[in-house]
């Protein structure tokens, strides 16, 4: 790690001393040639595609840096595209990491963003080195190239390492905010100064959060902490002169001018902010806390036909024991609901939320086609009709798998495989497939007993569940979808059922379905 620190910061140097372009363009050159690497150093996988591509990609693409700045040949543009396809190439990891997880491990996602924006700072980079008309003045588009640099991917990834260290319910909200910030910005400076008044107010609460876990966190030594709370607090400090910026040059309220921004602003940024970062960052870089999950998932994937699935006979229920799930106090006509579902009938009205509609709306023309997870509409009370079927041996690949068929009318509603497996810590999930084109959406609920109730939830209740939405495709085997579901199973008094599923998309509701079970 030191020979390829001190290969980029040679190279720094080598362009410092002779390039023909002023002072301040050295400031997205240093993050160009050497901030970027080092910070890619910390979260590259020895091993995978990316560093095995990384020096035939990343070389030119340097190179192409020192030629733009040392000799700034009329076809300047050629270069600066090479170095345009890196960032991509960047982008492409982080994306590639993202899909792998999906929306967990909030660190972990911080650094995949960071890796996705630096694309766009590669953009506005040969934007302004090809002269291509912005909208903007050819400084404010190099600023902008500056921003998704250091903004944008810096940071996040600072934030990522942080959060590896010491990740707390308000790290998650704090990064949330940051994270969103760099688009705010780019939003705000195209369309309206109340949006980029508002994206540098999302900056200052964030980066209030972020020093506060900066100081808390522990690191190996005296040396990294201060170096690392150096780094985010010079950001904070930098933040509040940008809103002053903002105020003058939007409002009027301050003298704040862009030049002084360009010295203060930009210098501080690139000597405390990211040089403390990344110095305090290479004194030891944390591991990732994510451990991919380990359960198994089920093989059928795309539109089934049910006759090819298996045949009815050998299994009743969706479950053979309620036992196995250590359920025991619950009431006895919820147990037998689930150990003899082909006993009962099956109610159900339908409410989707208002702001979701339209999105469901054009969902149905598809799940019409695919016949999986094929909902009413309107919330008129319906019967679901189906059956309990034995999956053929070897088809699925989880252990005793069956599947409960529902249909509305003639269209089938949901064709959903029924399985179990049993976690690393020795609890026992129930493990729900429903294939769809192309790949496989397993719901993994944990069961949880309320006194004479049944809740079944894909909410963690602690930090190791297996519990979740996962999506299962080519691209990833646990992908985390940004689903959540939740449901209640009631006996009422006169001896019949009731259930309420309840769904979030990003924690936030968009349907709930009311069943009315009842003995048949």
């Amino acid at each position: 790690m030191r020979k390829f620190v001190l290969i980029h910061f040679i190279l720094f140097m080598i362009i410092a001393v002779f390039s023909k372009d002023p002072w301040p363009y050295l400031l997205l050159t240093i993050a160009q040639v050497v901030y970027v690497p080092i910070a890619l150093r910390f979260v590259m996988k020895r091993g995978d595609w990316f560093s095995k591509l990384y020096y035939y990609i990343a070389i030119p693409a340097y190179v192409s840096v020192a030629i733009i700045q040392l000799l700034s040949p009329t076809w300047s543009a050629i270069p600066a595209i090479i170095y345009l396809a890196f960032t991509v190439f960047i982008a492409l990891y982080g994306l590639s990491r993202f899909l792998r997880r999906g929306f967990t491990s909030i660190e972990e996602f911080s650094i995949d963003l960071g890796m996705m924006y630096i694309a766009l700072g590669g953009g506005w980079y040969f934007a302004y080195v090809a002269d291509i008309d912005t909208g903007f003045t050819p400084l404010l588009t190099w600023l902008t190239g500056i921003h998704f640099h250091y903004s944008a991917f810096l940071l996040p990834n600072f934030i990522g390492l942080l959060g590896r260290l010491h990740k707390t319910r308000s790290y998650s909200i704090s990064s949330i905010l940051l994270l969103a910030a760099p688009m705010v910005v780019a939003i705000g400076i195209t369309f309206s100064r109340w949006i980029e008044l508002f994206s540098v107010l999302l900056y200052i609460v964030g980066l209030a959060g972020m020093i506060a876990i900066a100081w808390r966190a522990r690191f190996v030594n005296r040396v990294q902490k201060w170096l690392v709370v150096t780094s985010f607090t010079s950001l904070g400090l930098t933040i509040l002169f940008s809103l002053l910026y903002v105020l003058g040059n939007g409002f009027g309220l301050t003298s704040i001018t862009i030049d002084f921004m360009l010295r203060f602003h930009g210098v501080l940024n690139c000597i405390i902010f990211a040089l403390c970062g990344v110095l305090g960052w290479l004194l030891s870089v944390p591991a990732p806390n994510y451990k991919e999950p380990n359960f198994p998932i089920s093989r059928v994937k795309g539109k089934q036909r049910v006759e090819q699935l298996g045949a009815t006979g050998r299994h009743r229920g969706l479950v053979d024991d309620m036992k196995r799930y250590g359920v025991s106090k619950v009431s006895p006509r919820i147990v037998d609901f689930y150990e003899n579902t082909i006993d009962y009938q099956l109610f159900s009205t339908v409410h989707w939320r208002k702001w979701f509609k339209p999105f469901a709306y054009l969902y149905s023309l598809i799940s019409i086609r695919t016949e999986q997870i094929n909902l009413p509409l309107h919330r008129n009370e319906v019967e679901m009709t189906g059956d309990v079927i034995t999956v053929v041996p070897g088809l699925d690949g989880r252990p005793d798998a069956r599947a409960w068929i529902r249909k509305v009318d003639d269209s089938f509603a949901f064709i959903a495989l029924y399985s179990y497996h049993q976690s690393v810590t020795g609890k026992e999930y129930m493990n729900i497939a429903l294939p769809l084109p192309f790949s496989t959406m397993t719901g993994v609920l944990e069961l949880i007993e309320q006194g004479n109730n049944l809740q079944l939830t894909s909410k963690k209740t602690n930090p190791a569940s297996d519990a979740g939405i996962y999506l299962t495709s080519k691209l990833g085997k646990y992908f985390k979808l940004p689903l959540e579901e939740n449901f209640i199973v009631r006996e009422e008094a006169d001896g019949s059922m009731t259930a309420k599923h309840e769904m979030w998309i990003f924690s936030i509701p968009f349907l709930t379905i009311h069943y009315r079970i009842q003995k048949a």
